[in-house]
């Protein structure tokens, strides 16, 4: 079956201690340039959130509490690469909404004017315009969540292996080290780059939609996975199970049913 309401096959979940702040500072950021729109909101009885939003062309769920709840689990913020029309009026937005420069606006020889912040809740984003026909790079969807592990290789061949994935542009330094690659997983992509200078490791957790989940799982832990939970089937209609591999949480699903 199809995924439901508009999600691609890869979806990022970072988790932060406020949740309703972030979505504000992605609206106040991002909200001028392209859609954003929370379209699910619940909250357990912990007051802990699960909200899933919309930006652009692409759907993030958002886990963990909020500034007024009791919630006090443990953050995993993540690293995102955005399109926008306009580097630097994104970048002004962004430290306006109390994000911390990471690298002004400048021009790269990759043909992208880019700009990096870290929001007030831990994440990472690398802001970008294409400097050609159009803002962003020829089929890139808006967002794409970007990992830089140790060593970039072996998480690589993990994702070819266990999902499917194709990887494309690779560029590498007179050392070795991956600079960065773009990988594929059915209509989503991720760029992976080693880790270097102030951008280290920032495991992310993802929500992978399959056509079948129980032959992905298997796939997961064939590649070296660890099991976090077996598939089984839910009432918000999602039959999913999970692994851990390189830091990373994959909750791999399939869409049996609107509920």
């Amino acid at each position: 079956m199809s995924n439901p309401r508009g999600f691609r096959t890869l979806t990022p979940y970072p988790i932060v201690q406020d949740v309703p702040g972030l979505i504000d500072f992605l609206k106040d950021t991002f909200g001028p340039s392209h859609t954003v729109e929370e379209t699910f909101r619940a909250v357990g009885s912990a007051g802990g959130y699960h909200c899933e939003i919309r930006i652009g062309d692409c759907m993030m769920m958002i886990g963990g509490g909020g500034s007024d709840v009791a919630w006090k689990g443990e953050s995993q913020p993540m690293a995102f690469h955005i399109y926008v029309p306009d580097v630097d009026e994104a970048y002004a937005r962004a430290l306006v909404a109390g994000a911390t420069s990471l690298a002004q606006p400048t021009d790269q020889p990759w043909g992208e004017r880019t700009a990096n912040v870290k929001d007030p809740f831990g994440n990472n984003w690398y802001i970008a315009t294409f400097q050609g026909e159009n803002y962003f790079s020829e089929g890139a969807p808006t967002i794409q969540p970007v990992l830089h592990p140790p060593h970039s290789a072996p998480v690589i061949e993990f994702l070819v292996r266990a999902f499917g994935a194709d990887e494309s542009g690779r560029a590498t330094s007179d050392e070795g080290a991956i600079l960065h690659t773009t990988i594929k997983i059915g209509d989503a992509a991720m760029e992976l780059i080693d880790a270097a200078w102030i951008y280290q490791p920032m495991p992310g957790m993802f929500y992978l939609y399959v056509p079948d989940v129980d032959a992905t799982y298997r796939r997961a832990i064939e590649a070296g996975a660890k099991s976090i939970g077996e598939p089984v089937d839910h009432d918000y209609g999602d039959r999913s199970g999970g692994v851990e591999a390189f830091g990373n949480k994959w909750y791999i699903a399939t869409h049996l049913k609107t509920a």
